[in-house]
């Protein structure tokens, strides 16, 4: 049982770190019918900015990491202005391309910086130990993971009384049904485009740290991690926030439990999934899902009329 409780908590931290990347994705898609591949390298981009304040400028670790937060929310906006504010009315392909280009280019600038040596975040818990855990209950929890739960937990609260009750969130929500009718309401359109930049590129880096934090480093290939929100975004549904943070459970919860049940699985069926199938299965599940339900689990169908 402690087992099965402990693969829990840490599979739903997974999935709620991948929730906040998976509704990135879906805010940009609802507000632009694009889904941006440059998301990941935001994620890592966020953490990268955090660890250069903190390990290298010297910046207490609370101040470098609001800091990581704010610059990389302006980063999003400086792309939506930059590369993605032209691309308006072009065929949604060339934008999709377009945000693979970003990706690849934020990535080889990371790289460079990051170089051989992976990079460390600094500690968020110096009155504790060093990224250390504690027992609860013959569990082993580690205060990363307790964070990134409630941090995330948080930040859905916040953004769904955002979307709810502000002047900028029903715009966002105006726009994302239909742009053309926001338009004729007197909603500013492009600048609902840059705020949703903004907004995922926060949440890109709050992801980030929770990624490559504690004992984990930032790496060249520390952008895979961020890459896994994909499929919970296509299993929930490309244009629900629901599905999003559903679908990355999902994911979350199925890494945890088979990294930690497929050597029984293996010697019970006599089978040989192989090394890292933990990483795999997510995909697996979407496979599944997407046969079930092509538009995803809470995603909108779609009826062209011929």
């Amino acid at each position: 049982m402690n087992i099965f409780l402990q693969a829990t908590f840490e599979g739903l931290s997974l999935g709620a770190v991948y929730s906040l990347v998976a509704i990135g994705f879906v805010l940009i898609f609802r507000a632009t019918d694009v889904l941006s591949f440059a998301q990941p390298a935001m994620v890592v981009v966020g953490a990268g900015i955090i660890s250069y304040f903190s390990t290298q400028i010297g910046i207490p670790f609370i101040v470098a990491f609001f800091l990581g937060i704010i610059l990389t929310g302006v980063l999003g906006l400086i792309l939506e202005r930059t590369f993605l504010r032209p691309m308006v009315g072009e065929p949604v392909f060339s934008v999709a391309v377009l945000t693979i280009g970003i990706d690849i280019l934020l990535r080889v600038v990371l790289d460079n910086w990051i170089g051989i040596n992976p990079k460390y975040m600094g500690d968020p818990f110096p009155s504790y130990g060093n990224f250390g855990s504690f027992n609860m209950a013959g569990l082993t929890v580690k205060y990363l993971e307790v964070t990134a739960l409630i941090t995330a937990l948080m930040l859905i609260f916040v953004l769904s009384v955002f979307f709810k009750k502000s002047k900028y969130g029903v715009a966002m929500r105006a726009t994302s049904l239909d742009q053309e009718a926001a338009l004729a309401q007197g909603i500013n359109v492009g600048r609902v485009f840059g705020l949703v930049w903004f907004i995922a590129g926060l949440l890109a880096a709050f992801a980030g740290f929770f990624i490559t934090g504690g004992f984990n480093t930032l790496t060249n290939t520390s952008f895979i991690s961020a890459l896994r929100a994909l499929p919970a975004v296509v299993i929930g549904g490309l244009d629900s926030i629901t599905g999003a943070v559903v679908g990355s459970l999902i994911i979350g919860l199925t890494q945890a439990y088979v990294g930690y049940y497929q050597f029984d699985i293996e010697s019970a069926y006599n089978i040989k999934l192989g090394n890292g199938f933990s990483i795999v299965a997510p995909y697996v599940i979407m496979f599944v899902i997407l046969i079930v339900k092509p538009d995803g689990l809470f995603g909108t169908e779609e009826v062209e009329r011929v």
